[in-house]
């Protein structure tokens, strides 16, 4: 397992990192940083890891960019956890573009960022792809998504990242089932579906059963 003793992990992202850490399930939020939290801490007690969730619901890289000195710089992490980029997509389909990102824009936001942290830090990269649970793959907006997932996929490797393929996580699932026994709106996960995102997640970083 790549975590070692004492560690500290900041999850950033938007909705789907932070699952009401902020109100009702402070402070890690009951999705997927939070079963990702409970399996380290019951697995490797003697590690004493801890983990910190920066997700806020409804966030783009913009919004990103506007906090990361505080929510991630100021944190001084060992590593740093990156899902972003779903709203980015989204606001193309449920607000007329209003918010939405461009890819070129996420991409060099994206890369800006992660070399602020290179600079400013210490902190190993993990990136994980955004994501759709949809089965059609020809989908306009599963397409799109798609896009950015593979943008995701390359920025990963140039800054030396831990990738969790959390596309590829759903469509596996979904070989077997329906997009609605993970999440009514194809994005915003139920509890198991938050569990299809941390066992990819402890994938990533070789957490050994």
């Amino acid at each position: 397992m790549l975590f070692e003793a004492k560690q500290k992990i900041v999850f950033i992202g938007d909705s789907i990192t932070d699952c009401g850490r902020r109100d009702e399930a402070a402070p890690y939020g009951n999705g997927y940083v939070s079963v990702v939290r409970s399996l380290l801490l019951a697995r490797y007690p003697e590690r004493q890891l801890r983990i910190v969730n920066k997700g806020i619901g409804g966030n783009t890289t913009r919004d990103l960019a506007a906090r990361w000195k505080q929510d991630v710089i100021a944190e001084r992490p060992d590593w740093l956890s990156v899902m972003i980029g779903i709203n980015d997509v989204w606001r193309t389909y449920d607000s007329n573009g209003v918010g939405a990102v461009g890819l070129e824009e996420y991409t060099a936001t994206l890369r800006d960022l992660l070399s602020q942290t290179r600079v400013t830090t210490s902190a190993r990269l993990i990136l994980a792809e955004p994501y759709m649970i949809e089965t059609d793959q020809n989908r306009p907006m599963r397409q799109h998504m798609d896009t950015y997932g593979a943008a995701v996929r390359q920025v990963a490797a140039d800054y030396n990242a831990i990738l969790v393929h959390t596309q590829a996580a759903f469509d596996a699932a979904l070989a077997s089932t329906t997009p609605k026994d993970w999440a009514e709106d194809h994005i915003h996960p139920n509890a198991p579906g938050h569990a299809i995102i941390g066992l990819a997640f402890l994938k990533a970083i070789a957490f050994d059963l």
